[in-house]
């Protein structure tokens, strides 16, 4: 009986498992069947899907086309930008030149001096024009205001009769190339004297007293 007993337990605790497993099939077994009528697509489904991946590989192909389009115009249109910089050494190296012959005490006022300065300068509007017929411009500074666009202050310069801020020395022409800027102008911008300045100040504060 004892033995009987043993058995008939044994067979109660062997059933809840062997239920949970026939469950876990049934429910695998659901769920491949569920999956296998996912894939399962009708023709026009197919063809619908085809039709979408063809969409989006002609777009992509658009943008790719667009993107390098775009890269072969700005290779033509700027691709001397690097050489066009390295150019401009050759208006500086000019100007240097000129300043110092200018400020050489034993050429002053002499005609050798104004022969030379006459040269330097039909080399300088030779070369600007040069630069001009390939879209390469001097940016206009003097008396303009100052725009960090364009311009560099490098110096501020106490002059009473310029509004702050005007350009009023250029250190450094600036070039532009096309729509871009090739370098900034380096320049000298005015600002009030000190007394002007103080003078200001007083007058604010006076008005601010009434």
């Amino acid at each position: 009986m004892e033995k009987e007993e043993t058995l008939s337990k044994k067979q109660d605790q062997d059933t809840p498992d062997n239920n949970k497993k026939s469950e876990d099939t049934e429910a695998n077994s659901s769920e491949e069947s569920g999956l296998e009528e996912k894939k399962e697509l009708s023709p026009d489904e197919k063809i619908s899907e085809l039709e979408d991946k063809l969409a989006r590989t002609f777009a992509e192909m658009e943008n790719q086309r667009r993107r390098f389009e775009k890269e072969k115009d700005d290779a033509f249109e700027y691709g001397g930008f690097s050489f066009a910089k390295e150019a401009l050494s050759l208006i500086d190296n000019l100007e240097r030149s000129k300043a110092v012959l200018e400020n050489d005490e034993s050429l002053k006022n002499s005609d050798a001096l104004k022969k030379m300065i006459s040269h330097f300068e039909i080399i300088s509007k030779d070369l600007i024009s040069i630069f001009s017929k390939n879209n390469i411009k001097p940016i206009e500074s003097l008396n303009k205001k100052l725009d960090p666009n364009f311009h560099q202050a490098m110096m501020e310069i106490e002059d009473d009769t310029k509004e702050p801020g005007t350009i009023i020395q250029e250190i450094q022409k600036g070039f532009t190339i096309k729509d871009r800027l090739l370098r900034p102008s380096l320049v000298g911008v005015s600002k009030k004297s000190e007394k002007n300045y103080e003078k200001e100040e007083k007058t604010n504060d006076y008005k601010k007293d009434k």
